[in-house]
C-alpha cells in the first residue's frame, strides 16, 4: 500500500525558494506590474482563514504508471500547531502520520516501519525546503508558499490573475479567482530538473464563514514518472473539540536518515 502521506511530503518538497526574478521588462514596467501583484496578493491575504480546529473526512486515489488505489483519510488539523493524517484502506489504519511545526511522524504498517524527525533532517535529504505550513496551507487551499515574501509579475486573464515568479532554475504559478479570492490552481516547474508539480482545487464551500476547497487534485510529474493524488473532502466539522492519539505499534522498525 503506498502510503499517500509520505508521497505529498515528498510532492511539497518541489517547493523551493526563488531568489532572483528575471528582468525582461524595464524597471518601470517591472515596478508597476509588481505593485499590481502586490494589490491582488494583499486583497488575496485579506481572507484570513479563522478557525482553531478542522476535522476532514476524505476519500482519496492515488494513481501512477504501475497502480491505482483507493483509500479514506482522516485529516485533523489544529491551526498553526498540530496535523494528524490516518490513512485507511477497507476500514483498517494502513499509515498514520502526525506533523507540528518542529518534527513529522508517522507509520506504515505494510512493511512495519516509523519515522521520528525534524524539517532541517528532511530537508537536506531530499535537498529542498519543506515546512508545517506547506502541508496546512495544501490542506486549506491557500499557496505553499508565502507570495508575501517574494515578486511576482501578473497576468490577467478573464477573471484569473496569474501571478508568477520565475528564475534561472524554478517558476511558479499561482491562479487566484478574483470575483471569489480563492486559488484555482498553483504550479511549480523545476525546468532544470524536468519536474512538475501541480495542484488543482476545482470547487470551494463556505463553512460557518470558512471558504475551504471541497477537493484537490495533485499531479507531479518527472521525465520518468507521473503521479496523481486525488483527494475529495466527504465532511469538514469546524472548531470542534477534537483529540490526536498517535503511537507507534510495538515492533516496528525505525527509518533512519543520515
Amino acid at each position: 500500500m503506498k502510503n499517500i502521506f509520505v508521497v505529498l511530503l515528498l510532492c511539497l518538497l518541489w517547493s523551493c525558494k526563488s531568489k532572483a526574478i528575471l528582468a525582461s521588462q524595464n524597471s518601470a514596467q517591472l515596478n508597476s506590474n509588481e505593485n499590481s501583484a502586490k494589490k491582488v496578493i494583499d486583497n488575496y491575504y485579506k481572507n484570513n482563514l479563522d478557525f482553531s480546529t478542522l476535522y476532514i473526512k476524505a476519500n482519496a486515489k492515488y494513481s501512477d504508471e504501475k497502480q491505482t488505489q483507493n483509500v479514506t483519510a482522516e485529516i485533523k488539523i489544529k491551526k498553526n500547531e498540530i496535523i494528524l493524517v490516518t490513512v485507511r484502506f477497507l476500514g483498517f489504519t494502513v499509515a498514520k502520520a502526525l506533523i507540528t511545526p518542529t518534527s513529522v511522524k508517522y507509520y506504515e504498517k505494510i512493511g512495519s516501519k516509523f519515522f521520528e524527525g525534524n524539517y532541517e533532517t528532511l530537508s537536506k535529504w531530499l535537498g529542498a525546503d519543506l515546512d508545517f505550513f506547506k502541508m496546512q496551507n495544501l490542506f486549506l487551499g491557500q499557496p505553499v508558499d508565502d507570495l508575501i515574501k517574494e515578486n511576482y509579475s501578473l497576468t490577467l486573464l478573464d477573471q484569473m490573475a496569474q501571478l508568477q515568479n520565475v528564475n534561472a532554475t524554478t517558476a511558479k504559478t499561482f491562479l487566484i479567482d478574483t470575483k471569489t479570492t480563492t486559488l484555482s490552481r498553483q504550479e511549480i516547474n523545476q525546468t532544470n530538473q524536468n519536474r512538475t508539480l501541480q495542484i488543482v482545487y476545482p470547487q470551494y464551500q463556505n463553512i460557518n464563514q470558512l471558504v475551504l476547497p471541497l477537493s484537490l487534485n495533485i499531479n507531479a510529474t518527472t521525465n520518468t514518472k507521473n503521479t496523481n493524488i486525488n483527494i475529495n473532502y466527504r465532511s469538514i466539522a469546524v472548531n470542534e473539540e477534537i483529540s490526536f492519539p498517535y503511537s507507534v505499534p510495538e515492533g516496528y522498525e525505525q527509518i533512519f536518515i543520515k
